[in-house]
Parts: C-alpha cells; structure tokens; sequence
C-alpha cells in the first residue's frame, strides 16, 4: 500500500479541480469559462491532473452545450486515494477509512474504556491496524489520519481536555509512527467541518456537538473559525450559572455542566437511582413516557436554546446543526429547543438535527484531510453514505 505525501500545489490546478468536483461532470471549455483561465492554461493542468489519476475523461458530451464538435467530459476519481478518520473520546474510540469523496470502506469501535495518556497511542495503533486491514490500492495511496480530540486543540497542539488526559506533543508521538499525514483537531470543529463538506448546502454552518462535553465548531466557505488560540466554540464553557457547579475549565456554572449528556445522565441517575444511565436508556424511557426523563430532558431543549441564541447573535450563521445521540433519535426536542428561539434576533435561526449523525466527526476528519490533500478550502461534496 501506497502512503502518500502528494498534494496539490499550484492555486489554478486546485481551482478547476474544485470546478470539475462542483459541476460533476464538465467539459474543458466550459471549465475555461468559470474558472477564468485561457483555453492553454486549461489543457494544461487538466493534462497533470489526468496523469495524477485526480480526474477522468468521461463520456462525450453534449454538443448543444458548447457549438460545434461535442466536447469530452472530465469528472473527478474520488477514489484517487484513502483517509483515515479517527475520534478518540474519554470512553471510546470510533474510526473510519474512507475514499476521499467520502465513500466509506469500513467503520470500527472500541467501547467502554477510558482513554488516558497512558494508553492513548495504544488505541489509536489498535483502530489503524484494524482500518488498515480493509484499504485497498488506489493512486495515492492513504494520504493521512485525521484525529478528533474532545477538548481544547490549537495549530494541532493539545491544550486543555476537560473529561481525560492527553499528552500535548501526541501528534508528534503519531508522526514518528506513521508515513502519512497527522492532523489533530477538536471534534466539534470537524463536525461543523463535516457537515459543510458532506452535509449541508449552506456556506456559514456552526455544529452544536454534545457529548461528554459540548463544543460548537464554526465553518464559513470550508475555513474553520478557531480563534488565536483555539479557543472560539468553546461553547461548553459560557457560563449559563453564576457561582453554579464547578467545572474542570475552573470555572463555576459552565453550560456543559447543566446541558452535555454527562448532565443528563448524572442528573438521571440520581433522581431514578439508576447506575449506568447512557443514551440508550434515556431515549428508552423518554419514547416510553417516562415523566421525569420527559422532564429532564425538556430542561435541557431549554438549556440549548440558550446557547443556539448565543451562537446565532455572535456568528450569524445560516444554520445551526445540533449533533446528539439523543435528539438524533427524538426529533420533537429540536421543535422544543426551536420553541424557546423567542428572541427577535435569534428567533429566525434555522436549526436542524445532523443529517450525519453520530459521522460528522468521522466526515469531518475525511474532510480536512482531503482539503489539505487537494488543496482545495471550500470542499464540498455528495455522499450516500
């Protein structure tokens, strides 16, 4: 197996390579045309990128189109090359390889553990070998590994993980590993990304991911929204109670500590006095009635509905995409959540559950691996996955 290096340098070869994946399919004279390049120029990179693999000459098209002699088709080959997507969370790991258009070869999981640094690379080498096992040859080859990390990343360093401990230089432990690419990112950063790449039609998208935690990432025209350190999404830590509960940020009163599924659970358990409460059980008993599950999680629609409003008066984005085990599977507590968007600036926010669901994350990774690959920011593409 291949493990490629390769990426695309040249501004213009990305230009009519985006141009080529938007249209689908395109003749080069067209594609003269909307890229705003002479014929010349054209033939030339669309020569490269035919012998890169990154593109075929498909069937002929039609000469209505153009005038004249019908024109070749050129279209993208987005099994040109592999990616490896993996999300490492406090209590499991979930990993994906993927074709760069994001067709997917195999998923996989390990469940119920706890991720710390002792063990970290251990699992990550566990989730690539079994990922590895099912690539198969393509041009290029696997072109990287993109890592999802729960909790604060900057310029891929790990600064800050509430719910377990990392080491901050693990991408520097993963480069010597392996002959691909590493990248690290937060994991609500590549939702947003995924759904952008993989999900959405809108161009401003910002990803309410709740979990153990909960993040929001922020994507405009395929460029993640960060800050200069970081630190822009962190969501979680608006303080929704002052002098509330403490959090592990150091703060008192954070919105994760009232609103992440961890809440949800350990508010549970204890009002039920049931151990081991998960997302399973609560979506259980809410679709069976259940008036204090019913409750809670009504409280916690509430509880979102704040931090959407937040998000929508900071960030202004078309559309806010909520990214949750629970609400995926309880579609009415997006109505309730959407209910409470009363105020004037906020109230005509468009708010949708993630068509990805539990994969934006994994998307998201196959996105920003492909970006970089491609060289190409403002990605989009169709999956069926």
């Amino acid at each position: 197996m291949i493990h490629s290096k390769y990426t695309i340098r040249e501004n213009n070869e990305a230009t009519i390579l985006n141009a080529i994946i938007s249209q689908k399919e395109i003749s080069r004279a067209e594609l003269s045309v909307l890229a705003g390049l002479n014929k010349a120029s054209v033939s030339a990179i669309t020569k490269k990128l035919l012998e890169d693999e990154l593109i075929h000459e498909d069937r002929i098209g039609d000469a209505a189109r153009i005038g004249g002699r019908k024109p070749i088709m050129l279209t993208f080959n987005g099994k040109a090359a592999l990616t490896l997507s993996l999300d490492v969370a406090p209590n499991y790991v979930e990993g994906l390889i993927a074709y760069i258009d994001g067709k997917v070869l195999h998923e996989s999981e390990i469940r119920d553990i706890k991720v710390s640094s002792d063990n970290v690379l251990a699992y990550i080498t566990e989730m690539v070998e079994k990922l590895t096992e099912h690539a198969v040859e393509t041009p290029h080859g696997i072109t990287g590994v993109c890592i999802a990390i729960h909790g604060l990343v900057n310029q891929e360093e790990i600064i800050f993980t509430p719910n377990y401990t990392l080491q901050s230089d693990l991408k520097a432990q993963l480069e010597e590993m392996y002959p691909f690419y590493v990248y690290l990112e937060n994991e609500a950063n590549l939702a947003a990304l995924g759904e952008y790449t993989f999900g959405s039609i809108s161009d401003s998208v910002v990803s309410l991911s709740i979990h153990t935690g909960i993040g929001a990432g922020i994507v405009e025209n395929g460029k993640l929204r960060t800050g200069k350190k970081g630190i822009a999404g962190e969501i979680g830590h608006s303080i929704l109670y002052p002098d509330g509960r403490k959090c592990p940020c150091g703060n008192d009163g954070c919105l994760e500590q009232y609103a992440s599924h961890q809440a949800i659970y350990s508010e549970l358990e204890q009002m039920l006095a049931l151990p081991d409460i998960n997302s399973s059980v609560v979506i259980e008993r809410y679709k069976k009635g259940d008036p204090v599950v019913q409750k809670t999680l009504r409280s916690n629609a509430h509880y979102l509905s704040i931090a959407v409003n937040n998000l929508a008066v900071i960030y202004e984005p078309d559309l806010v995409v909520i990214n949750s085990s629970i609400y995926s599977q309880i579609p009415e507590l997006i109505s309730i959540l959407k209910g409470d968007l009363k105020g004037k600036l906020s109230c005509d926010t468009s708010v949708v559950s993630s068509s990805l669901k539990r994969k934006a994350t994994l998307f998201g990774g196959v996105a920003k691996s492909t970006q970089n690959f491609l060289n190409i920011q403002n990605l989009k593409m169709n999956t069926d996955n």
